[in-house]
């Protein structure tokens, strides 16, 4: 969709028509924003505050997998896999070889991205179907790898507990404190993904998207550009694991399994593939549905006692279903089209000025 400015508002320079923020009322309020959020501890809840984490946490991996999938088109199931890889290897810097979490965080971010360049190497042979099964392999082996190998180190099935991070002597032990971690990372990976998005390489994503044959025309290297949407993917994913390892203070096979990989698929449905706001209402509109059907369960469980026993565990699978069965049905692009539209239609308003 074009641009459309509201009425009045004009572009004097290229700076300002590239700017993503462009009124001083738009500064003030995302300022307010960011300080709410970063206060959160003083007025909310622990639960809340633990919510907000996860949200932070999910809202990172699904950055980096809509690199992949929603600029890219490169369909991926595998994205917890990669957030396995990177917390088992920040895990590992921590807790053996006493490294600081902040030298940990980007390491693990880099080893996962090394590891989704292996998964991504079908890439260039293969697309649709094909690639997703290439992807869903990581979900398997990556995992089965952690149980079976070095069990010395790796500690097999048990998993490992993870240290809690150590920042200039504050141990970040409660989601309290631990929410300044995940809130200011969660900020540098947003501004990231934006740039990428704008710049010549987010330019060579989307033309693969629309058409790959049109594209290698063009000049454009498509297993150059393919392998560097999977590494960004695997990065992405390797912070948010690092983040949620250390967050959990344990990490095993199962921290992460294919179910994961589908709930963040599906929130980048939800929100919107290949947009930037995608990523962020997706991951908090899933998450809040997940939640709600976690707090609803003890109504049904009064309304059906017969399976009181498995209703929990129901429930979450059963509320996304629905949810991502409705968008594709309703809102097949997202709610971030819906509201570029809204945005669309305010602005053509006669009082939009």
């Amino acid at each position: 969709m074009a641009i459309q400015r509201p009425a009045g508002e004009f572009d004097f320079s290229y700076a300002y028509d590239m700017a993503t923020i462009r009124r001083r009322w738009q500064w003030v309020m995302l300022l307010l924003f960011l300080a709410g959020l970063y206060t959160l501890p003083l007025y909310a809840s622990r639960s809340v505050v633990s919510l907000v984490n996860r949200i932070g946490i999910s809202i990172i991996a699904v950055q980096g997998l809509n690199l992949l999938t929603g600029y890219t088109g490169q369909i991926s199931i595998g994205q917890a896999a990669f957030m396995t890889a990177g917390g088992y290897i920040s895990a590992l810097l921590v807790n053996n070889l006493g490294w600081p979490f902040p030298a940990a965080l980007p390491v693990a971010a880099l080893g996962a991205g090394l590891v989704g360049l292996i998964f991504g190497l079908p890439s260039l042979r293969v697309k649709g179907f094909y690639l997703t099964m290439a992807t869903l392999a990581a979900q398997f082996i990556i995992p089965w790898f952690t149980r079976q190998a070095f069990p010395e180190v790796l500690n097999g099935a048990q998993g490992l507990n993870v240290n809690v991070p150590v920042i200039f002597g504050i141990e970040f032990n409660e989601p309290g404190k631990y929410i300044y971690l995940t809130l200011t990372t969660l900020i540098i990976t947003t501004v990231i993904a934006h740039n990428i998005s704008r710049s010549r390489l987010g330019r060579a994503f989307v033309a693969i998207r629309d058409n790959d044959l049109a594209a290698e025309l063009l000049g454009v290297n498509l297993f150059k550009y393919k392998l560097q949407a999977f590494f960004l993917a695997a990065v992405y994913a390797g912070v948010a694991g690092s983040l949620m390892a250390h967050h959990l203070r344990h990490i095993n096979s199962e921290t992460f399994n294919l179910v994961d990989s589908v709930l963040l698929l599906g929130m980048l449905v939800v929100g919107g593939l290949g947009t930037n706001l995608g990523a962020i209402v997706g991951a908090i509109v899933v998450e809040f549905i997940i939640e709600g059907a976690t707090l609803s369960a003890p109504f049904f469980v009064e309304l059906f006692p017969a399976t009181a026993a498995g209703m929990i565990q129901a429930l979450r699978p059963l509320f996304f279903g629905v949810t991502l069965m409705l968008f594709l049905i309703f809102e097949p692009r997202g709610l971030a089209h819906r509201w570029q539209l809204f945005k669309a239609a305010w602005r053509l308003r006669p009082f939009s000025h």
